[in-house]
């Protein structure tokens, strides 16, 4: 049996970072953005289907996110058709991993973390035994991304309108994790692990 976390939230929450902490506290993480980097790369399972419906989109035997992204600029309706080919794929392979750490044998309920951007968003927080919300107030975030200097505000703007608002998200989740300072965040981790464990018989 295995008790599985949907980790989420807004672009510049700090996820990944918590992703870590969980990591930290032995438990294992499915990243949804790393399974589609596997699947764009020569050989991963998205690529023929790329090839066949977007045929610009590869480059050296993958999928160029750029190339994807001149596409849509182009077509709008060629988002649709890129989630119809991929969100299937990576729920694939979502599901593999899963159920490749629930045969590891141990005694414990193993608690796997699944970081999935877009977890409410696609009804995949249903498959879920507990949510995770990681957030930050409105300032910190836009701090966060601008810093990083790989968009300009009007970029980070228009992700930010598209994403559900982190309010919905906190809302909907069963623990919110304050990504404040580091430390902070790694005992709001110890304590939700705390609790499920508490739940949960055997994990």
């Amino acid at each position: 049996m295995t008790f599985l976390i949907g980790l989420t939230g807004s672009i510049g929450m700090g996820k990944s970072t918590t992703a870590q902490l969980f990591a930290a506290e032995g438990c294992a993480v499915w990243d949804a953005d790393a399974a589609v980097h596997r699947l764009y790369a020569p050989g991963g399972a998205a690529v023929a289907a790329f090839a066949a419906a977007f045929p610009d989109a590869i480059q050296d035997g993958a999928v160029s996110r750029t190339r994807l992204k001149a596409i849509i600029s182009r077509d709008p309706d060629a988002l649709a058709r890129i989630e119809r080919i991929v969100h299937p794929l990576v729920a694939q392979d979502r599901a593999e991993f899963v159920h490749n750490q629930g045969t590891q044998g141990t005694k414990c309920t193993p608690i796997l973390v699944l970081d999935i951007p877009l977890l409410f968003e696609t009804g995949a927080d249903r498959g879920m035994d507990a949510t995770v919300v990681v957030s930050a107030p409105p300032e910190v975030q836009r701090a966060r991304v601008l810093e990083r200097g790989t968009m300009t505000e009007a970029q980070f703007e228009t992700i930010v309108q598209k994403q559900m608002p982190d309010t919905e998200k906190r809302a909907r989740a069963d623990y919110v994790i304050e990504t404040d300072t580091l430390e902070s965040a790694r005992q709001q981790v110890q304590a939700v692990l705390a609790d499920i464990r508490r739940k949960t018989p055997h994990a």
